[in-house]
């Protein structure tokens, strides 16, 4: 995996990493934690059958006009001089935009009128701190002093009473956007929540048994923590079976790809059915001060392979997922002297998969009259509408306003229910 740590802000690398470590003291709703190489992802439970939102965050500020291209903004070609990719470069450009050619992966998904592309997204007012920024996207409570995540709200607002609701397994460590009040503990590894001799064909059951008697009195808190580790070990096997047999229907994520273990673990945990409604990822590498033509088709590529095989891997099971992509905040308009980006404004999003509709969306402001000028691309959709928008889709008992207090949304008619 191309991390692009040696391109990065040290805030970045520094401050993400304490931001998490401090968060995983508090606890959250819903979730379990695993940490994949560089790439984390959290996982919140509720009924199973229901469908599942996967938000992939691409930690540190892409640049959603290498990714969503505007290429028939003249000022897109004068200020980035060595990086600015031709309208016969893209993939399925239109009059205005085009996809950066290393979306290839993903081609079919956009004929297929299941990938949206969505520019000119953003917080609310411009943040280029990584570390305030991040906090803030993950929040999505401008002006709130309290520390709950937008995703943390969205399980609140599901009903299971269920063991899982409350676990971490990995590093104790998560995004802001499911820090909550509920408790939660941590193990390291599904397999660590089996019970003794899980898997002797004649121990096994008498320790089931055994434990089962033990702990019969629900009434009691000893009795019900007992009960809720019998139950982590039914659901410990299940989904330990489904890892063992790898990816399915002839799915191929790319070798040596902390992205792809992750997709791959999250692919089986949703097969297992034990009823996951949300996966948040997170995929580093995208600031980019440094030669970013390279680096960012890299990424792009990755994640692309990724994706697409994480939506064959699913089967049947795609027809419930939505994914999402999310970034602190882009990158400038003006290439540095680095053939770089630095910190900006306005991004795009992607959504993929279960309940989109599929292609080019923006409330488009041109790059003549962004907040700094030229030098910015403006914020005329604020992300949290898109969060709203496929929630209300694909998500009818959550309540908007209770995830994103505040709101006054803007509904640009990318999903369909």
């Amino acid at each position: 995996m191309t991390d692009g740590h040696d391109t990065a802000c040290a805030d970045y690398g520094v401050t993400r990493r304490n931001l998490l470590k401090s968060a995983g003291l508090i606890g959250m709703a819903g979730v379990s934690t695993a940490m994949f190489g560089d790439v984390l992802t959290s996982t919140a439970y509720g009924a199973t059958g229901g469908n599942i939102l996967v938000v992939l965050s691409l930690r540190g500020g892409a640049d959603g006009m290498s990714m969503m291209v505007p290429h028939a903004e003249a000022a897109y070609h004068q200020k980035r001089p060595n990086i600015a990719l031709k309208k016969d470069a893209l993939l399925a450009p239109d009059s205005t935009f085009g996809l950066h050619p290393s979306f290839e992966p993903l081609e079919g998904l956009w004929n297929s009128g299941r990938m949206a592309a969505i520019h000119a997204v953003g917080l609310p007012t411009p943040n280029r701190s990584h570390f305030e920024a991040m906090e803030l996207v993950e929040d999505a409570d401008p002006g709130s002093s309290e520390r709950i995540g937008w995703l943390n709200r969205v399980i609140g607002c599901f009903t299971s009473n269920d063991i899982f609701d409350g676990i971490q397994v990995g590093e104790t460590v998560m995004p802001t956007s499911l820090i909550g009040p509920e408790p939660s503990f941590a193990t390291t590894d599904f397999a660590s929540l089996s019970a003794p001799w899980a898997d002797h064909a004649e121990l096994g059951p008498r320790m089931r048994s055994a434990l089962s008697s033990m702990y019969r009195d629900a009434g009691t808190v000893i009795g019900r923590a007992g009960q809720d580790a019998i139950a982590l070990d039914k659901r410990a096997g299940t989904i330990a079976a489904q890892e063992k047999k790898g990816p399915q229907n002839g799915a191929a994520y790319p070798p040596h790809s902390s992205l792809g273990t992750a997709l791959a673990s999250s692919a089986a945990l949703i097969r297992s059915g034990v009823g996951v409604r949300a996966i948040a990822v997170d995929f580093g590498g995208w600031d980019n001060h440094v030669d970013i033509s390279w680096r960012v088709g890299n990424q792009i590529e990755q994640m692309s392979t990724c994706i697409s095989a994480f939506l064959t891997d699913l089967g049947t099971h795609a027809s419930r997922v939505t994914i999402v992509t999310l970034s602190e905040f882009g990158r400038r308009l003006d290439q540095n002297g680095a053939a770089g980006l630095d910190h900006g404004y306005g991004n795009a999003v992607f959504a993929f998969g279960a309940g989109v509709k599929g292609g080019y969306y923006a409330n488009w402001p041109t790059l003549g009259t962004g907040k700094d000028n030229v030098t910015e691309l403006s914020v005329t959709t604020d992300y949290r509408s898109v969060l709203a928008e496929i929630l209300q889709a694909r998500f009818p008992e959550v309540g908007i306003g209770t995830v994103f207090p505040g709101l006054t949304r803007t509904t640009l008619g990318f999903m369909q229910g």
